[in-house]
C-alpha cells in the first residue's frame, strides 16, 4: 500500500508543479500585455473579439479617407469603397504566432487581416486579395480536418517573421496604407 500511496504522490506533484509552469507562463504573458493600448482585448470573450478587430479595421479605413459601410449580409464584414472586405484579426499567441481563422470562401474581394501584439509598432496589417488566400500559399491550411480541410482555412503567421508572399501585401502600417492605396484608390 505503501508503494502505491508514494505514486499517487509522485503523480499529483507532477500535476501540481505543471500547473505551477503553466500559470506563471500565464501571468508573464498577461503582464506583458497589461500595459498595451490592446491588452482589454486579451479580457474579452472569444465571440466579441471579431467585432472589436472589426471595428479598429474600420476605423483605420476610415482614418485612411476611405469609406466604410456595413454589409447587408455575414458574407463579407464591410464594404470599404464599395468592395466587399472580410476583417480577421490575431493577438499574437503565445507560442509567438498570430492565427488568422475561419477563412471561408465567401462572397468577399479583398481580406484585412490586423495582427496585434502587446507593442503598439509590432502592428501588422496585411491587406490580401481572397484569390491570393485561395490559392493557398505558405501558411494557409485546413483549420478543421487537417492540412486538407476545404471549408475553413486559418492563416498561420510567425510574429516578426511571416512568410515571404505576404510582404506584397502589407505587413508594417506604412506598407498597408499604399497597399489599400494600390486596391481602394487613393
Amino acid at each position: 500500500m505503501t508503494d502505491m500511496n508514494e505514486r499517487r504522490d509522485e503523480l499529483l506533484r507532477v500535476l501540481a508543479q505543471t500547473s505551477a509552469e503553466l500559470e506563471a507562463a500565464r501571468l508573464a504573458q498577461d503582464d506583458e500585455w497589461a500595459q498595451s493600448p490592446f491588452g482589454w482585448l486579451k479580457r474579452l470573450p472569444s465571440r466579441s473579439i471579431g467585432a472589436a478587430g472589426e471595428n479598429l479595421v474600420a476605423a483605420w479605413c476610415a482614418a485612411l479617407g476611405y469609406t466604410v459601410e456595413p454589409t447587408e449580409d455575414g458574407e463579407a464584414d464591410r464594404l470599404i469603397q464599395g468592395r466587399r472586405v472580410e476583417i480577421k484579426m490575431s493577438t499574437r499567441w503565445a507560442n509567438g504566432r498570430f492565427k488568422f481563422q475561419q477563412i471561408r470562401d465567401q462572397n468577399y474581394e479583398i481580406m484585412i487581416c490586423i495582427a496585434l501584439s502587446p507593442r503598439l509598432e509590432d502592428t501588422a496589417i496585411w491587406v490580401i486579395p481572397k484569390a491570393v488566400l485561395m490559392d493557398r500559399p505558405a501558411g494557409v491550411s485546413g483549420q478543421h480536418g487537417g492540412a486538407g480541410a476545404i471549408e475553413t482555412l486559418w492563416l498561420d503567421v510567425p510574429a516578426g517573421a511571416p512568410p515571404p508572399w505576404m510582404e506584397r501585401w502589407g505587413g508594417d502600417v506604412v506598407r498597408a496604407e499604399s497597399v489599400m492605396a494600390e486596391l481602394f484608390g487613393s
